[in-house]
């Protein structure tokens, strides 16, 4: 055993086949402690001519014994073909001797096509997704072969989690019904698209992807192979990187046009204001009982946020813009919670989202309105900042809190006046709920400041002293009759001159 596994990790395949023509089970023999066979091992490690030659070596009418072969993971050798491009001919090779590794699962229920989609074979998939539909009828390829092991999770789901944007592109468009199809978590694919940072970010990120992509050709490049430029590690790594970027902005725009996630919203909150702007008492105990309890049944029935909500909560700048461009209508979209675009956009920080909002001038008017259920305006948003949104935690706390106040400032510029005194159902004012969350920020920049303050007067003393003894000690002397210095007249000694009387003077003010 320790023979022919070694043979099949040096690659060596004559010496291989000749093992194998010894053996007893053949290409079938286990050579790992995990049960992979010789055939398993070959194909893991891509060696083709040698996985179609070991497969043409098995004996005809064996098909129960060739799939029953598998190893500790209940992995097929056709489970092993399916993770490689280069072994679609010995996949066809492994079908023709045993038809039915197609629908065989192994211990994760996955079969061979829903291998290839998760690493993403967009050639294996072909593949394997033609034989499906020659072999089976549409209603049960759709149960057997295109949901996983909980029955919701799609392949089209599976594509997306896996960054494989471009196969999942294929799937959504040869199955249109995959779109709407809802995973475990009651999650679409326009769902899980919306919520990858990592593609679709934002900031001075996508001025470089702009950048390399007007630079870069994600077109095939077999022509240019030869080209010493494109053997540049960090130059394929960004023509791969743009190429990603542009085959998932061209799957979210397919499954936006499927998407009618907007239309389904809770009513605008806007008579509460009204209310509330009569008079500043308090909500009554038994409205916000009330509300209470209708805030525990809708945690029961919580439903994940919409591909707009989404895009916006992980800064998917992108697909906010692509789906408020085919559907103007859903910058109206109200959440579960009440909530519009401008909630969640303060909420999370994401400034980006929040400027392209406050320039559309006819929405702005009813949106800067609008209260979510718990009478939080846009205003108590900016006070109540998500806890997992994103920020420059190496900036001092200084810095943070006059950030906080800025945006503070900037929204209650865009509301009424009446939003500054406006009570949620928690009786707080926007302020109030600022300072409440902020409490413990302002503590630390005070304390930052004392330690600035303290550290910068040890500085400013020892400048004090260098400018003091400078001024006593000039440079190049005095004369020793006249005690007039040497240097008077030169142009340097009157710079000189100027520099330490202000380094002298700026040092002892800062020590006051």
């Amino acid at each position: 055993m320790e023979e022919l596994y070694n043979a099949v990790v040096g690659k060596k395949k004559d010496k291989v086949i000749e093992l194998c023509r010894k053996s007893a089970d053949g290409p079938l023999r286990i050579i790992t402690i995990h049960k992979d066979t010789v055939i398993h091992m070959a194909a893991y490690t891509e060696q083709a001519d040698l996985v179609l030659k070991l497969v043409d070596a098995l004996p005809e009418n064996q098909g129960s014994k060739i799939s029953e072969a598998v190893n500790d993971a209940g992995n097929t050798i056709l489970h092993e073909a399916a993770t490689s491009n280069k072994l679609v001919q010995a996949a066809e090779a492994m079908l023709r001797k045993a038809p039915e590794l197609l629908s065989k699962e192994n211990d994760y229920k996955e079969t061979a096509l829903f291998r290839a989609v998760n690493y993403g074979k967009i050639d294996m998939f072909k593949f394997l997704d033609g034989e499906v539909n020659k072999k089976f009828r549409r209603e049960e390829a759709y149960k057997r072969f295109h949901c996983g092991n909980d029955n919701k999770t799609t392949i089209l789901h599976v594509a997306i989690l896996a960054a494989q944007f471009e196969l999942a592109y294929l799937i959504a468009e040869n199955y249109s019904c995959l779109i709407s199809q809802r995973d475990g978590n009651e999650m679409t694919a326009l769902q899980h698209l919306s919520r990858d940072e990592a593609t679709f970010n934002n900031g001075a990120e996508s001025f470089v992807t702009r950048f390399i992509n007007s630079c870069v050709s994600t077109k095939d490049t077999t022509e240019r192979e030869d080209s010493s430029a494109w053997r540049l590690p960090w130059w394929e790594e960004a023509r791969k990187e743009v190429k990603k970027y542009n085959s998932a902005l061209k799957l979210a725009r397919l499954l936006i046009a499927k998407d009618s996630s907007w239309k389904i919203t809770e009513q605008l909150v806007e008579e509460k204001v009204k209310e509330a702007s009569s008079s500043s008492v308090p909500l009554y105990e038994e409205e916000e009982k009330n509300g209470d309890q209708k805030s525990r049944e809708s945690k029961k029935k919580c439903t994940p946020p919409t591909p707009l909500f989404l895009a916006t909560i992980h800064g998917c700048v992108d697909i906010v813009k692509e789906i408020l461009k085919m559907y103007p209508q859903a910058i109206e979209h109200v959440d579960g919670k009440g909530r519009t675009i401008l909630h969640v956009a303060i909420k999370y920080r994401q400034i980006e989202i929040f400027s392209m909002v406050e320039a559309m001038e006819i929405p702005m008017k009813r949106l800067v309105r609008k209260c979510d259920k718990d009478s939080n305006s846009i205003l108590h948003m900016v006070g109540l900042k998500a806890r997992n949104c994103k920020g420059d935690d190496t900036r001092s706390p200084a810095l943070q809190l006059q950030e906080e106040w800025h945006l503070f400032e900037r929204v209650r510029n865009i509301c009424s006046n009446y939003f500054f005194r406006y009570i949620n159902r928690n009786k707080e004012t926007a302020e109030q709920v600022f300072a409440k969350k902020n409490k413990k920020l302002c503590g630390e920049a005070k304390e930052w400041l004392k330690r600035t303050a303290e550290n910068s007067s040890i500085v400013a003393v020892l400048i004090a002293t260098v400018a003091f003894a400078a001024a006593y000690t000039v440079p190049g002397g005095s004369d020793q009759i006249t005690g007039v210095p040497i240097l008077l007249n030169q142009p340097f000694f009157i710079v000189f001159t100027i520099t330490d009387v202000l380094s002298l003077t700026f040092a002892l003010t800062s020590c006051q």
